[in-house]
């Protein structure tokens, strides 16, 4: 409970109103977008923050998936919709760099970040680079020095190029210095489903989608890219501890709408959000997944949005061509 506090600090509670909003204006129901197939860390993060806004709403908040180019089809898509309040995205950390990869390959980005406007951070993670429970490696280093006697024959599952799952892979391996084999899927939870099934061989995730197959049995965790051990893998140690210090990535969700949304508009919808951040039954969902609520709303969420940034764009120019 203390940690779930000091965790939504972040939001100006006082400021929120003692009583849930009424409903919203025409009844109209709120789409939340989520620009990958169910079973990925946006769908984790994105369901039980629906369904909570929806109770203090008052309207339907209906979770959309539209999967596809690592999540630029989905964000393009509420980048173009109507700036009316009616149309959510709860976007992945990769939302940022997708267009940047673009630019790095002479496509023409589908959207740019400045497109969408962010209202709050709901969930932060780091990935878990796991592995099956029956594999040989043991440890981070096992697999490193596997992959150097066999450069190319390792596979890893991702969301798509430059997706929340296969940047912090290809940081790794350009850190390691390793050649591992990548298969792009459509999102984390084809990613997740091609790993258990034994179609490929490792997988950087969110801590979401494979916390429980981690504590069933089913994966072996190697290491976590964030500052801090995760407090349900305790034993499973960091990039930086393991010798990757530059190996550091949250794989983050937050909810945006169109830029061009009047800031009433805005200010509503932050209250929502915020207020189903603070939701009983969302957090403890959120917290059984793996995924705990980190929320951080305004010009919080603008500063922490600037500095991922700039340090994600700058690995996505050092990685370069994915082919």
């Amino acid at each position: 409970m203390m940690r779930r506090r000091r965790l939504l600090a972040g939001a100006p509670l006082a400021a929120l109103p003692a009583r849930a909003q009424p409903a919203w204006p025409g009844g109209r129901s709120v789409t939340m977008v989520v620009a990958f197939p169910p079973g990925g860390q946006a769908d984790v993060s994105g369901r039980p923050i629906a369904a909570a806004m929806e109770r203090v709403m008052g309207v339907a908040v209906p979770v959309v998936n539209r999967p596809g180019a690592s999540g630029a089809l989905g964000n393009a898509f509420v980048a173009r919709a109507a700036p009316d309040g009616q149309t959510l995205l709860m976007a992945l950390s990769s939302m940022l760099i997708l267009p940047e990869a673009d630019r790095i390959h002479g496509r023409i980005a589908q959207y740019e970040p400045e497109q969408l406007a962010p209202i709050a951070r709901v969930t932060a993670d780091p990935t878990v680079l796991v592995v099956p429970a029956g594999a040989p490696w043991r440890t981070l280093a096992e697999l490193v020095a596997d992959a150097k006697r066999r450069p190319g024959e390792i596979s890893y599952s991702s969301a798509g190029n430059f997706s929340a799952l296969h940047t912090p892979m290809a940081m790794f391996t350009q850190a390691a210095g390793i050649d591992m084999l990548h298969v792009p899927f459509q999102g984390g939870g084809p990613a997740l489903t091609a790993l258990l099934g034994g179609t490929v061989q490792a997988l950087a995730s969110g801590t979401g989608p494979v916390m429980q197959h981690i504590l069933g049995g089913r994966l072996r965790a190697l290491a976590t890219t964030g500052t801090g051990r995760v407090a349900g893998l305790p034993d499973v140690p960091t990039m930086a501890e393991a010798g990757f210090a530059d190996v550091l990535y949250l794989i983050w969700a937050g909810v945006f709408v169109p830029a061009a949304t009047p800031a009433p508009l805005r200010e509503q919808i932050r209250v929502a959000v915020a207020r189903a951040a603070q939701d009983a039954d969302a957090g403890r969902a959120l917290a059984t997944a793996g995924s705990p609520v980190a929320y951080l709303d305004g010009p919080a969420f603008e500063a922490f949005i600037r500095e991922d940034a700039a340090r994600l764009i700058a690995a996505v120019r050092r990685i370069g061509r994915v082919e």
